[in-house]
């Protein structure tokens, strides 16, 4: 367990994160998603003990994780650009890992080099980046972490690599209940593979749930009438969060469940309703703009 207690980091005058708390269970994939610079990189570099946090405390199944080097041998953090020396292949880097990290797995590793379609011997530096980003899963699953941090991990990956890697990643976290955080600006990936969803902005949580009960609770309703209802909030009772017109025809993201909201609608009489659970991406807008971040406003 991931126990993240009012972690605040500050660069500059820039607040990057201000007093976070969430708890991340063991066996749990978390998405971290949010707005640009919100903080999820920031957060991420703070779990895996890359950056001291100036405020609050990281414990990582109790034990602090910034310069202890043994609780750090249990993590792995994949950067958005990941890091390698001018000569480093798969190969020397493996024999390197093998003697840092406790559990280092040869068979994994081979199994791994198998999976991937990459050349051992070759300069990582010189690969392309979707590359070099498979030459840094291959070496972070094989030193079997108990925590895996991943940062943009699908950025630069083709869609049959980006299968590969839930499966492997699903794998790990189902045989070996390895824990997972993934940031990430593709929703869609995380929609996949995420049990929970952790949403960030301006350095703060908005919401921390499981994705499942998130859809839950919003949805997108279509009604079509023949002739609109008199009244100036044929809508009242109904918490609505957008509404666009187009003639009669009424498109809605509803608050609620279908069981709250669906006998206050039918009661108007429309001609047509429907409705559907968001998508990850559309909750993510939906959210993202009651805390004020406007798309719309953005040239």
């Amino acid at each position: 367990m991931i126990e993240i207690k009012k972690v605040s980091k500050k660069f500059d005058k820039l607040l990057a994160l201000d007093s976070v708390e969430l708890n991340i269970q063991k066996g749990t994939v978390l998405g971290l998603v949010g707005s640009n610079g919100s903080g999820k990189s920031t957060l991420l570099r703070i779990l895996s003990g890359v950056y001291e946090p100036d405020g609050g405390e990281v414990l990582v199944e109790g034990k602090k994780l910034f310069d202890n080097p043994y609780a750090k041998g249990e993590c792995y953090f994949v950067p958005d650009f990941p890091y390698f020396y001018n000569n480093s292949t798969i190969n020397n880097t493996a024999f390197l890992y093998k003697r840092l990290y406790p559990n280092w797995s040869d068979s994994e590793f081979e199994r791994l080099c198998k999976a991937f379609p990459i050349q051992r011997d070759a300069r990582i530096i010189n690969m392309s980046k979707g590359m070099q980003r498979q030459a840094a899963l291959i070496l972070a699953l094989a030193t079997c972490p108990k925590y895996l941090f991943l940062d943009e991990i699908f950025d630069g990956l083709d869609p049959v690599v980006r299968q590969l890697l839930k499966r492997l990643i699903i794998g790990c976290v189902a045989d070996k209940k390895m824990t997972v955080v993934i940031a990430s600006h593709n929703l869609r990936e995380l929609e996949d593979l995420c049990d929970r969803v952790c949403l960030m902005h301006r350095g703060k949580i908005l919401l921390e749930r499981e994705i499942d009960a998130l859809k839950l609770n919003l949805r997108k309703v279509q009604l079509a009438f023949a002739n609109i209802p008199e009244g100036d909030n044929i809508l009242e009772g109904v918490q609505i969060l957008n509404v666009v017109r187009n003639g009669n025809i009424f498109n809605l993201t509803i608050r609620g469940t279908e069981e709250e909201f669906m006998p206050k609608l039918q009661a108007l009489n429309p001609l047509y309703i429907s409705a559907m659970p968001l998508t990850l991406e559309e909750i993510f807008i939906c959210e993202m703009g009651a805390a004020g971040y406007d798309a719309s406003s953005i040239v």
